[in-house]
């Protein structure tokens, strides 16, 4: 009796793999906050909800890896900019320019190797 052929391949996560996701994780929790604290009531609610939730719809949508649509990579890097952008502005509209610029250049450079490994 012969097995059947594993159909589950191995993935390979690397550490920049691990990074876009700590980022991703980070923007999420970073577009929570700003509503939170950036807006008065009731208008906090609305926004501290509906910004994450905007976020993690546009990126299982586009850019996941299990994305719901299939797009040019140009247009899952406008949906990365436009998540991890908003992201960099809602710490600086919230006074905290150092982890804005941090986290705006984490990102610019985990997004580019990322997108030199889909482009090869």
């Amino acid at each position: 009796m012969t097995s059947a052929p594993d159909q589950h391949a191995a993935v390979k996560v690397g550490f920049n793999d691990v990074l876009r996701f700590v980022l991703e994780l980070f923007a999420i929790v970073s577009l929570g906050l700003w509503g939170f604290l950036a807006w008065p009531l009731p208008w906090n609610i609305v926004v501290g909800i509906g910004a994450p939730a905007i976020a993690i719809l546009l990126w299982a949508l586009f850019r996941s890896p299990r994305a719901v649509l299939h797009v040019d990579p140009f247009v899952k890097a406008v949906v990365e900019v436009v998540v991890f952008g908003s992201a960099a502005f809602a710490w600086w509209s919230l006074g905290q320019p150092i982890v804005a610029i941090v986290f705006a250049v984490i990102a610019t450079v985990s997004g580019i190797i990322n997108g030199r490994r889909e482009f090869a």
